[in-house]
């Protein structure tokens, strides 16, 4: 497991420095940089490549940095022999992978990975790169309903989810009735070993985040695609775009927490995407117990509710301890360095402290109705 992140010369950060838990939530204003920190890690599993000389800025993962002059962080860009990005992740058992990556050539649509790594970093960089299960990255802009999803060359225990959630369906198909999901994965209404097999697990959590749901994949013959049909239980099948965008952006989070490697790596943007404020709470509670499960979640939200529902799954629930997860609320700070504070939970599931901004504009605009009323009642 990561434990900590540290960021210099990329992007928005000057210098960063931030703890990684079991479970970590980064939220806050726009712009501010949580997303700078997933392309960070992004940027990481990139160079654990077989091989590895280069990280390319755009492609892999649906990135599109641009040049070496986008990504190099503003003060390092001022000084001519500083211009390096480095990014170390310290993990559990005192190891340590340290990458650094060449932004001299500021036209360049990649960044040279400078040698040598620290050979202290072997055990990191295999834990990213022994499969593609081990690391899974979902963007926030994942595919809405479609009639039929492609399919992966990739084998069958390499098969992810997908940067958008395109091979969904496929891994439905091949493994939805032939593997099945750890104990401390499964819904707790269905934990007997008749209902562990992946299919039946995704359909009880979309169940309990969505609606009642069941899932039917048909994959055509000498064909790479894969088509995906729902139904309410003994309803009648309907295509994917007449189910909503809600079953279909959950999906891919669903199946990736359940589909994951222990000890591997899931990150996700927005989970909340097209869900029912009750929907985006139990993504939340979803998510924390993923992380309960061994698997290490890192989630970029902007909902009060999903937050709300990891705070019930410490609190309430019991699935995550408190010391499990961490919250890093950013805000704008500097032009050059956005301001980051680390937000704890208590055993309760109440949080150690409250900034302002975070999640605090409920309290804004009751108290600005508030004012209205008062007003109008003289």
């Amino acid at each position: 497991m990561i434990t900590s992140i540290e960021i210099s010369g990329f992007k928005r950060f000057s210098q960063l420095a931030m703890e990684l838990a079991p479970l970590t939530v980064l939220t806050g204003t726009n712009g501010a940089g949580k997303t700078s920190v997933i392309h960070a890690l992004l940027l990481c599993r990139e160079a654990c490549r077989e091989g590895a000389t280069t990280v390319q800025l755009n492609g892999p993962f649906g990135l599109e940095l641009g040049s070496a002059a986008d990504v190099l962080n503003i003060h390092a860009a001022a000084d001519a022999d500083a211009a390096h990005i480095s990014i170390t992740l310290s993990m559990t058992g005192g190891r340590v992978a340290r990458f650094t990556f060449d932004a001299h050539e500021e036209t360049l649509l990649y960044l040279p990975i400078v040698p040598p790594l620290d050979p202290s970093a072997d055990g990191g960089q295999l834990a990213f790169a022994r499969s593609n299960r081990i690391f899974t990255y979902l963007c926030a802009e994942r595919l809405g309903p479609r009639d039929v999803l492609g399919a992966s060359a990739q084998s069958t225990e390499d098969l992810t989810v997908g940067t958008r959630g395109e091979y969904c369906a496929q891994i439905l198909e091949v493994q939805g009735l032939k593997m099945k999901v750890p104990s401390a994965r499964r819904h707790p209404s269905h934990r007997e070993e008749a209902d562990a097999f992946l299919k039946y697990q995704v359909e009880r959590w979309l169940t309990d985040i969505v609606r009642p749901i069941e899932i039917d994949t048909v994959a055509f013959a000498n064909t790479a695609v894969t088509a995906l049909r729902f139904r309410a239980p003994s309803g009648e099948w309907v295509r994917a775009p007449n189910m909503g965008f809600g079953v279909s952006y959950a999906l891919p989070v669903v199946l990736a927490g359940l589909f994951m490697e222990e000890e591997g790596l899931l990150v996700v943007e927005n989970p909340e995407a097209h869900l029912h404020p009750a929907g985006q709470s139990r993504m939340g509670t979803f998510l924390a117990l993923v992380a309960a499960s061994g698997v290490q979640v890192l989630l970029e939200t902007h909902s009060d509710h999903v937050l709300n529902g990891i705070r019930r799954a410490i609190g309430e629930q019991r699935c995550l301890e408190a010391g499990a997860a961490v919250v890093h609320f950013f805000d704008q700070g500097s032009e050059e360095q956005p301001l980051v504070s680390k937000l704890s939970f208590t055993a309760l599931g109440g949080l150690d402290k409250w900034p302002r901004r975070f999640f605090d504009q409920y309290q804004i605009d009751v108290a600005a109705l508030a004012h209205v009323r008062r007003g109008s009642v003289s």
